[in-house]
């Protein structure tokens, strides 16, 4: 249930509940870290005061979504925050929903089609609709790969804040390879992601096998967050590239989703 007004409000883009905004970006930051992490850094990673990072701390730990841990001075996600994981797992609402809007893009291009999300530097595939007679790919579901190498993994990073793909790409070492192609350094990332904004669509081009191209297209939530991106991906070259598909079903599955009501 959207909890954005009906009524225009001339704040477009702020949030329109402070300290939801402040608790859901906590959760989210603590469940990109590798390890618990102190109060002082979530505040200053996240421009949030340092008194409101506590009193919301408190409280996410009072129901289970955060542990403290006094010898460390530090803060993890708790076991309800496990639990939503769990239950997400269980109801695959997104994967339900992206299914059938796979195949239907699948049949109708006759190439293989698949969704996939972010999961820190990395993308996770979640559904895949291989096309008849077509190569098997690496993209089955629940398989990683790089998110600056994939064509989800751009389509996604374009539309997250600067700030944040620095944070996740500080530095060359935060690059991995797999066939002496793509982006391997931020510098070469940001003029990658520069030109997905200007295009509208994410691609790669035997970055991740070679011979093998894709093209994909991310699906935003009503802030403009990625929650998901869907690709088509074709070995050598077509006559036609898919992107105008691709886009397509973008929308249609955020529509599905409930990001174009208001």
């Amino acid at each position: 249930m959207s909890v954005i007004p009906d009524v225009p409000d001339a704040r477009v883009g702020r949030p329109q509940v402070p300290a939801a905004d402040q608790t859901l970006r906590i959760l989210r930051h603590l469940a990109q870290r590798p390890a618990p992490i102190a109060a002082t850094a979530l505040a200053r990673d996240l421009g949030i005061p340092r008194s409101t990072v506590y009193h919301l701390l408190a409280t996410l730990e009072q129901h289970g979504f955060v542990v403290h841990l006094p010898q460390e001075r530090r803060w993890g996600l708790g076991t309800t925050a496990f639990e939503l994981a769990g239950g997400y797992a269980r109801q695959e609402p997104l994967a339900r929903l992206g299914r059938p809007v796979l195949a239907a893009l699948a049949d109708r291009l006759g190439e293989s089609a698949h969704l996939a999300v972010m999961s820190g530097r990395d993308v996770l595939y979640i559904v895949e609709e291989r096309a008849a007679r077509r190569p098997a790919l690496v993209t089955d579901v629940g398989v990683r790969l790089p998110a600056h190498l994939t064509a989800t993994g751009r389509a996604m990073l374009a539309a997250l804040p600067r700030a944040q793909v620095r944070a996740l790409y500080p530095d060359a070492g935060a690059f991995t390879d797999r066939t002496s192609r793509g982006p391997a350094r931020p510098s070469e990332l940001r003029d990658v992601l520069r030109r997905v904004r200007q295009a509208g669509i994410a691609e790669e081009d035997g970055e991740v096998t070679p011979g093998f191209r894709s093209v994909a297209a991310a699906i935003h939530d009503h802030a403009g967050w990625p929650v998901a991106a869907v690709a088509v991906t074709w070995e050598g070259e077509r006559e036609t590239r898919p992107d105008a598909a691709v886009l397509e079903a973008a929308q249609l599955l955020r529509g599905r989703l409930g990001y174009d009501r208001r």
